[in-house]
């Protein structure tokens, strides 16, 4: 974990420029908002970052109190919330039922134990809050994980977590109705090696870094070759799998009869 926090804090003063994928996800994210009915008086920003999703959540909640909170401390330098803070997402500093809406943008793939982190959600949020996020899927980068593949039986790139199974931990985690969907965006490069220089500029070094032995020169070299097997109309794709979930922190047991005494 200390090794990504470093990657976010030393990509931060460049993160915006070329987040393109993240900001895109960002929009889907907040227009799922129209259609939910939430209380918004105070909202996380959970791996709020340099502010991608906050700006949109300030634009639809003006009246709420945004918190952006996110363990980079260069990227939160650069976000222009008035309340941040940097904090990792398993040990939230915030107390308990007292968020009515956390909002998360491709935050959950980079932590060791995202059911610690549903759980610190599920306790800081209040009775019938909402979660809402996005997250990468296991068939993100699937045509570079293969091309790996084909060379050695070392990891490569970072796992990811099934749909199926983050919906599981929600309700594990105190979560009722969860919501669960996703879709597949592709971006396409001139090379492979463009596609490295991307995920290193936003901090996301999901690759091993290329070995100084000419085995590890020779193994880097066969997996661009590898992956050339995958070029379509002169491009080579890389694919996201992005999955987005919501889900509200069940009341306890007391008010939910007082609920329904109340009907």
């Amino acid at each position: 974990m200390s090794q990504v926090k470093a990657a976010f804090n030393k990509a931060a003063a460049r993160y915006n420029q070329n987040a393109f994928l993240q900001q895109e996800i960002a929009e889907r994210l907040d227009a799922k908002l129209g259609v939910i009915a939430a209380n918004s008086a105070i909202i996380l920003d959970l791996g709020a970052g340099t502010g991608l999703l906050w700006q949109k959540l300030q634009n639809r909640y003006p009246d709420a109190q945004i918190i952006c909170l996110d363990f980079a401390q260069e990227a939160l330098k650069i976000n222009q919330s008035k309340h941040k803070i940097c904090a990792d997402a398993n040990k939230l500093p915030l107390a308990d039922n007292s968020v009515d809406i956390i909002a998360s943008n491709l935050m959950l793939q980079w932590c060791v134990d995202s059911e610690a982190v549903f759980a610190e959600c599920s306790r800081v949020l209040k009775n019938n809050g909402l979660l809402l996020f996005s997250t990468f899927g296991p068939d993100t980068l699937k045509e570079l994980r293969k091309s790996w593949a084909a060379v050695d039986d070392k990891k490569h790139t970072a796992d990811f977590i099934d749909m199926h199974d983050i919906g599981d931990k929600l309700l594990q985690c105190g979560f009722s109705a969860p919501v669960m969907e996703s879709e597949q965006l592709t971006l396409t490069y001139q090379n492979a090696t463009d596609l490295l220089k991307d995920l290193k500029s936003i901090g996301a070094q999901t690759v091993v870094g290329r070995h100084n032995s000419l085995t590890g020169k020779n193994k880097f070299q066969t997996m661009l070759k590898m992956y050339e097997s995958y070029r379509t109309n002169g491009k080579l794709p890389a694919t996201y799998e992005v999955i987005y979930g919501h889900a509200w922190k069940k009341t306890n047991q007391l008010s939910d009869v007082a609920i329904q005494t109340l009907k």
